[in-house]
């Protein structure tokens, strides 16, 4: 049975959803949502679902100007503040039954921008990036590839579709093409939660 709540944060109150991992908890996984999506996404709500199975505890974490209501997206430092609040408080709260377990960070597009750069702040062992927006559709010359290089394992995983572009592979970052995925991830929401949780659990993530 899944949990929602608020938490306070410097940029208005974000809201988490949760999800327990079945069986013996092995980590915490904490997903946000696209620039001007929600966290009912098809991709994050098909990884939650394998990912609880294989014994993760899922939180789905809305921004707070979406919470507010607004679509477009606050700027990246609003972002990343609200984030590493909720992220932080959800951490200090005995209750999710995560204690100890390591930290996953991550997301689809710009949520998974904002989990690369501040997973390293916030401790985190792991980034899971969805649908990672390497540049602007048509301008590969602004890419964002930088913010990929955080030092942890990371996954990546992105159609090869997709109009903002396919991350390469360096060390520390495995990046997992879905064929005929465009940047929605939506053709095989399934498919895609199959190989992140296999990836998962290659790394002793999951079970």
């Amino acid at each position: 049975m899944g949990r929602t709540w608020e938490v306070p944060t410097p940029r208005g109150p974000a809201r988490l959803a949760l999800d327990s991992g079945a069986g013996p908890v092995r980590s915490l996984l904490v997903l946000g949502h696209g620039a001007g999506g929600d966290v009912d996404a098809p991709d994050l709500v098909a990884l939650r679902d394998r990912a609880v199975a294989a014994g993760v505890t899922v939180v789905r974490v809305t921004q707070p100007y979406r919470v507010a209501g607004r679509r477009a997206p606050a700027p990246a430092g609003h972002l990343d503040e609200a984030w590493s609040a909720a992220v932080t408080a959800l951490r200090a709260d005995a209750s999710i039954g995560a204690a100890g377990r390591p930290l996953l960070v991550g997301g689809r597009s710009s949520g998974a921008r904002v989990a690369c750069r501040t997973a390293v702040a916030l401790g985190a062992a792991a980034v899971v990036a969805l649908a990672f927006p390497l540049h602007p559709p048509g301008r590969p010359e602004r890419s964002r590839a930088a913010e990929l290089a955080t030092g942890l394992p990371t996954v990546v995983v992105n159609g090869d579709r997709d109009a903002f572009g396919m991350p390469s592979a360096s060390p520390g970052v495995e990046v997992l093409v879905r064929p005929g995925e465009g940047h929605d991830l939506r053709r095989d929401p399934a498919g895609t939660a199959a190989v992140v949780t296999d990836w998962l659990r290659a790394h002793g993530f999951a079970g």
